[in-house]
């Protein structure tokens, strides 16, 4: 076996292989689980650093098994796969180190951690598939594997979330492969490729291929939390903190945006969506998303779930920039793949310090707190004016492009609602940055369990990576226009990706 066929495998087998390690360590085992934990983690980071190196450099890294006739298991790390596989290696080091802190003391930690390093396999899987049949298998395989990290804590609203979940991402996956078979069955096997593979089918299949199209938007769609299929996401914030963490930026909620970009530009192609009249109307369902999530942002008082459906706004700014028929949009949903992934996972890591130190899980309870937890808060501002696209920040690159995608466009009304997202964004978090940083704090906090150490406000182990993050915020606007920045890297991927001219 190759270099170019091992190296997508050893990915995989960097978290699955200490997983199910971890799954067979009795609880007192803390020293050995933590070291299998940072192991797999750095194993696969080093793995993906060569792979970047190789895909820039023009290098193909694939590999294929026939499972049955005319139905392969197959994995390729391509740019656009990478851009995922990145992103959630980097995050998946810095949430394994905080979960360690989060975790500390508590019970069924071996549980925890090899489900954990299962749902990063599976995210690796969705990454480079192959083919539909490959992404579909990993697809389910995230769901059952993040079920156990939703119902964690095995409370009674642990466990209502969780069913809430499977009901969702299973109904999901149900749409999702009867788009999948009634594909095969027009075109047999359905392998990713650029520009797409079924712009050569007569016109008389353009109705099915609309309703398929429909189908498999849908069943990525539910993990993407497009409205009306959002309703999982908030109430799976009973899960622990990294939890959170992991499904609103590394795992789930990726997932099925990366599944809408496959779908619309390695299956369909985005020229022959475009002349399906398919993207339209992916336009307006993502835009209908950005706003309803933010007015919703704005009712609520229980800090994880403001940012919950703050999610569920942001997400569909990446399935925005996928329906704008043009590589501008194109560029700007890809590196909001990135951007709010760092800035989304800031905020979580953030509000599970305020839980875990102060007590503190509601916007009403969180007076004074940058004075007690001055750089959680620190992070947490950064972020937060990262989500409403504040100058020098991740956030602002994104809208600048999706800003210019639709003006070149014409669509006057992607405009508009990008203005309203930021405003909604600054009407959600200005009102937390104003309470943590000018109010006073109170006598007592709910139920503070650690006393400030100087400038340690909390363990390193929960302070340390919201910090790198809030950093990386920051550096992503500041550094945008770097050779090896998201932007640069988003910009090869549109490049492959259309026939016109790439910026």
């Amino acid at each position: 076996m190759t270099a170019s066929q091992w190296l997508p495998l050893a990915v995989l087998a960097s978290s699955l292989l200490p997983g199910l390690l971890i799954f067979a360590l009795p609880e007192e085992r803390i020293g050995l689980r933590t070291a299998l934990n940072l192991f797999g983690a750095v194993a696969k980071l080093t793995l993906v650093g060569v792979l970047l190196v190789g895909v820039q450099a023009g290098n193909t890294y694939s590999v294929g098994y026939t499972v049955l006739p005319g139905v392969d298991l197959m994995f390729k790390a391509d740019a656009l796969a990478l851009l995922f596989v990145s992103l959630s290696s980097v995050l998946w080091l810095l949430t394994t180190l905080y979960a360690i802190g989060y975790l500390e003391g508590s019970p069924h930690r071996s549980r925890f951690f090899g489900f954990f390093s299962l749902c990063v396999t599976a995210t690796m899987g969705i990454a480079m598939a192959a083919n539909l049949f490959t992404f579909f298998v990993f697809y389910e395989l995230l769901t059952l594997s993040t079920y156990p990290l939703v119902v964690h804590r095995g409370s009674g609203a642990a466990l209502r979330g969780g069913t809430i979940y499977l009901a969702y991402t299973l109904g999901g996956g149900a749409l999702l492969l009867t788009g999948i078979v009634w594909l095969h069955s027009l075109v047999g096997q359905v392998e990713f490729t650029h520009r797409g593979v079924l712009s050569p089918l007569s016109p008389h299949y353009a109705d099915q291929l609309r309703m398929i199209f429909l189908l498999l938007i849908a069943g990525v769609g539910v993990k993407a939390a497009l409205v009306p299929l959002h309703g999982w996401l908030p109430n799976a914030m009973v899960a622990p903190a990294p939890v959170s963490a992991l499904l609103h930026a590394v795992a789930v909620v990726k997932a099925g945006a990366f599944g809408i970009i496959r779908i619309v530009y390695e299956i369909y192609g985005v020229e022959f969506a475009q002349s399906l009249n398919l993207l339209l109307p992916l336009a307006v369902a993502a835009s209908v998303t950005i706003i309803w999530g933010s007015l919703r942002a704005l009712a609520q008082d229980d800090l994880k779930r403001r940012l919950a459906y703050s999610t569920v706004s942001q997400v569909s700014y990446i399935t925005l920039g996928v329906a704008l028929f043009g590589p501008v949009g194109t560029i700007g949903g890809l590196v909001h793949l990135v951007h709010q992934g760092i800035m989304k996972i800031t905020l979580f890591f953030c509000a599970g310090n305020y839980a875990e130190t102060l007590g503190t899980h509601k916007v009403s309870e969180m007076n004074g707190a940058g004075r007690r937890m001055p750089a959680t808060t620190l992070a947490f501002s950064i972020a937060a004016l990262g989500m409403i696209g504040a100058p020098l920040t991740a956030g602002a690159v994104s809208k600048a492009w999706l800003s210019d995608g639709a003006q070149a466009l014409g669509l006057e009304w992607v405009g508009w609602v990008l203005l309203a997202s930021s405003l909604l964004n600054a009407a959600y978090f200005l009102p937390i940055l104003y309470r943590v940083w000018l109010k006073p704090a109170p006598a007592r906090w709910p139920q503070e369990h650690s006393a400030a150490q100087g400038w340690r406000e909390t363990t390193w182990l929960l302070l340390l990576p919201p910090l790198l993050t809030a950093a990386a915020t920051l550096a992503a606007g500041i550094y945008a226009d770097s050779e090896f920045s998201p932007l640069a890297w988003a910009q090869l991927i549109a490049r492959r990706e259309y026939l016109t001219p790439v910026p």
